[in-house]
């Protein structure tokens, strides 16, 4: 089995037999290791224009929970690979937040801007996608995503009750990023006990790329906790807030300026592929912990940190408070158990950096190898 965070399915996949094209998803979803998943759904509705994709890869655990992105893709394929690739990521993030669920992942293709501005979302094509959750009765529960909010889902939830990510005055948690990047601060801590013999950063220089949702709470809590903290973003208003509630806050140009100066912890909280050929050389980081998605360019980039010496706390781990606070809702949402929940990510992180130091492999495929654990006791029992 590969490493799951590097792995991502728009790649080519060598098979037993000829090698898997990225052009070709029933391929990858029926002949690679990357496929293997229990079902995939195609959704259309041409009165709001609706094309979606529902991709569930386990339910070994309980129903596949998982988020639904809205992205103009640059063809059906690349929709339909994407929604494989993010429904097995969240076969492993839910298996090692602890979560009774199992992975699945929904993309709907267009311009997620309102039909208004130009984009095709409305509120018609959302409640037929609701309809479409709906109709696989509770084996998928939807979230939010890139491209949806808090707004959307209440919308959808008017069509499906297995819908998460809703705002308080609808029964929901509202936003997600208040306990993601809480989690990614236990990911911090424990990174810090591993490495240096202390759960803190106080004292510590930390990076952090990208200051909007989830990285804004991320520098409070790490103010807090006594680092020095330096932060760079694409957008002004993004730095603008940050520089107005933490005056101390050093600010950088770019992501390059951020991690070839001096730092102890690298947090990348904005695109994926944070993690590449280029940004791995120059990184002065010791420690990697951020709340990005996919951050591992491509296979083989989880070694070179390794080689480095450069810690990784694996992102589908230390990025899990978000779906851990989304899954609670299911019960009547209660912020103090979801936080309680999250603050295990602490002892995740940990456990995963001890079984990568006895086995001698990097903690990316330390946490491949419990999370695939977990869903295969699951599925014997």
């Amino acid at each position: 089995m590969g490493v799951t965070t590097v792995t991502d399915v728009r790649h080519t996949v060598s098979v037993d037999g000829p090698t898997v094209r990225a052009s070709d998803p029933l391929s990858v979803l029926f002949q690679s290791e990357q496929g293997g998943h229990e079902q995939v759904v195609l959704c259309q509705d041409r009165e709001s224009g609706l094309k979606a994709v529902i991709a569930i890869h386990s339910t070994a655990l309980g129903p596949a929970l998982g988020g639904t992105r809205f992205h103009a893709y640059a063809s059906d394929e690349e929709a339909v690979l994407d929604a494989l690739n993010l429904a097995r990521g969240m076969s492993y993030k839910n298996a090692l937040a602890g979560l009774e669920h199992g992975g699945g992942k929904a993309v709907i293709i267009g311009d997620p801007a309102s039909v208004e501005q130009g984009g095709v979302k409305s509120e018609e094509l959302l409640l037929a996608y609701g309809r479409f959750v709906a109709s696989l009765g509770g084996r998928y529960v939807t979230a939010c995503d890139v491209g949806t909010y808090v707004t959307d889902m209440d919308v959808v939830a008017r069509e499906n009750r297995w819908t998460t990510g809703r705002s308080p005055e609808n029964g929901g948690a509202g936003d997600s990023s208040v306990l993601t990047s809480f989690g990614v601060f236990q990911g911090m801590r424990a990174s810090a006990q591993h490495l240096w013999g202390e759960p803190t950063l106080r004292g510590r220089r930390v990076g952090v790329a990208g200051v909007g949702k989830v990285g804004h709470h991320l520098v409070a809590h790490l103010i807090e906790d006594g680092a020095d903290v330096v932060v760079t973003d694409v957008l002004d208003a993004s730095i603008d807030r940050v520089r107005v509630r933490f005056p101390q806050v050093t600010v950088v140009d770019s992501t390059s300026d951020l991690i070839t100066g001096e730092l102890d912890v690298y947090a990348p909280c904005a695109l994926g592929g944070a993690l590449d050929d280029v940004s791995v050389p120059a990184l002065t980081a010791k420690v990697v912990c951020g709340a990005a998605n996919n951050q591992l360019a491509h296979p083989g980039v989880e070694k070179d940190l390794a080689d480095r010496g450069i810690l990784y706390a694996p992102d589908y781990v230390v990025n899990a408070g978000g779906v851990i606070q989304v899954a609670d809702e299911l019960h009547g949402f209660d912020f103090d158990r979801a936080k309680a929940k999250a603050t295990k990510i602490y002892d995740t992180t940990l456990a995963i950096f001890e079984r990568a130091s006895s086995e001698g492999i990097p903690p990316a495929e330390a946490a491949d190898r419990i999370a695939e654990q977990r869903m295969a006791e699951a599925r014997r029992s």
